[in-house]
């Protein structure tokens, strides 16, 4: 039983988790990004493609009326704004598919009747998306539409009136096809449509009764109903059905006037139901995310300056003016593989004894020379007194052992009895800023205890 009750618990833990996780990630990215909207956005025309069914609605039709496996048709459109709100779109159109009707009839044997006929259409037409009652962030949202149209069906009408051994098809009241007319002497043979629609009924019409001059073109109103579906930003998707109404009555070459068979006094109509995928590719975007982790930053452009293109930054850079190509470290020094102070790509003498003196070419030199170079004459900066001492230092020289007289103990920070160079730049500054009573003499007298170390 407490296994039951843990199967129940920890999936419902699991989602909780998840919610919470989430609701954290939104208020995360929340605070990271911000979402404007666009004043003014410049839309573009969009592309659709649609697919869909073909159901005709003159006399010649089946009993069924709709059906999904009627013929099939595809659209072509481009569509553009034309208000100021963006609730109305102009589309401007190409339609194409296959117009077809099957009518049997027992009671009347000349209303066995089929046809085929491919059309085009052309037009354009208004679409409203209810706009004034829907906001423009939903995702789903119903419209209408209403346009005009050129419809051609040229073709002529086809009828499948023979089969394959030009037998002509005669329909008798028993629901058999047969070779000759019902209750006419002789055998009558026994017959199956093969469905090819091999006969101009035009042509027919003009050969066999003197009638059948009708135009193969007409003028047709569209009006659809259907839903629309916002899938991405770029990308819609609609749903729905067009009810066209032709001016015409001879698509399925049965008429009031005109055609051997006689029809109603209604115009010939038809259905197209479809699915349709449009894309928005070109429209400035309705929105715009702002990242919000720098946004208060402003940036100077010289912090991105690398004026010696050494690829370190010139505000990390600790060497700037490095010659191009010079091969630098990560802090954009050239490098110096023997450490002498001169790098690589201006040391004449590459791999120097660790502590020698050298010059400015990175060749050994004495001490002596070393420092008639620094111009004893005047008075030493103080990175030169750094640079020599730091040499000195690093020498293992045999020192004094002079002991550190009583009022400069204070002096000796470390305590190890010898008062170092570092030491003694510490109270030469001091005494310059005022912070201890040293008078200049004796000043004097400790720099001379120094180098008597």
């Amino acid at each position: 039983m407490r296994h039951k009750y843990l199967n129940l618990i920890l999936p419902a833990l699991f989602v909780f988790a998840l919610n919470v996780t989430g609701q954290e990630q939104n208020e995360y990215e929340d605070m990271l990004q911000r979402i404007d909207t666009v004043e003014n956005p410049i839309y573009m025309p969009h592309l659709s493609v649609g697919y869909g069914v073909l159901n005709f609605m003159g006399e010649v039709r089946t009993k069924s009326g709709f059906s999904l496996s009627a013929s099939r048709a595809y659209k072509a459109s481009l569509a553009t704004y034309i208000d100021n709100a963006h609730f109305i779109t102009a589309n401007f159109y190409f339609m194409g598919g296959v117009l077809a009707g099957e009518l049997r009839s027992i009671e009347d044997l000349s209303k066995n009747l089929n046809f085929s006929t491919s059309i085009t259409n052309i037009g354009a037409a208004g679409r409203y998306e209810f706009g004034h009652f829907f906001p423009s962030t939903a995702r789903m949202k119903p419209y209408v539409s209403l346009g005009l149209e050129l419809i051609n069906f040229n073709p002529s009408p086809k009828g499948d009136l023979f089969d394959a051994e030009n037998n002509r098809y005669y329909y008798w009241d028993d629901g058999t096809i047969r070779s000759s007319p019902q209750g006419q002497p002789g055998a009558a043979i026994l017959l199956e449509r093969d469905y090819v629609y091999e006969t101009d009924l035009r042509k027919y019409e003009r050969d066999n009764f003197n009638l059948g001059n009708y135009s193969s073109r007409s003028v047709g109103i569209p009006l659809e109903l259907g839903i629309s579906l916002n899938v991405t930003r770029n990308i819609y998707m609609s749903i729905g059905t067009e009810y066209h109404y032709t001016f015409t009555d001879f698509i399925d070459n049965v008429a009031s006037e005109g055609t051997h068979v006689a029809g109603d006094k209604m115009e010939d109509s038809y259905f197209y139901t479809h699915a349709t995928i449009h894309f928005d590719l070109f429209s400035d975007p309705t929105t715009r995310t702002v990242d919000l982790l720098y946004a208060d930053v402003e940036f100077d452009p010289l912090l991105f300056e690398d004026e010696d293109g050494d690829f370190v930054l010139d505000i990390a850079d600790r060497c700037p003016g490095t010659p191009y190509g010079v091969v630098t470290d990560t802090l954009g020094c050239p490098l110096d593989s023997d450490n002498d102070g001169i790098p690589d790509y201006m040391d004449k003498e590459e791999g120097s004894v660790s502590g020698i003196w050298v010059d400015e070419d990175g060749v050994t030199i004495s001490e002596e020379e070393f420092l008639s170079r620094l111009g004893r004459d005047t008075a030493m900066i103080r990175e030169d007194v750094a640079a020599y001492m730091a040499l000195y230092n690093s020498i293992n020289w045999d020192k004094n052992e002079v002991e550190v007289p009583e009022k400069f103990n204070s002096f000796d920070i470390d305590g190890d009895g010898y008062i170092a160079f570092e030491e003694l730049l510490l109270v030469v500054d001091a005494y310059f800023d005022y912070e201890i009573d040293l008078s200049l003499e004796e000043l004097h007298e400790l720099n001379e205890f120094f180098f008597s170390q």
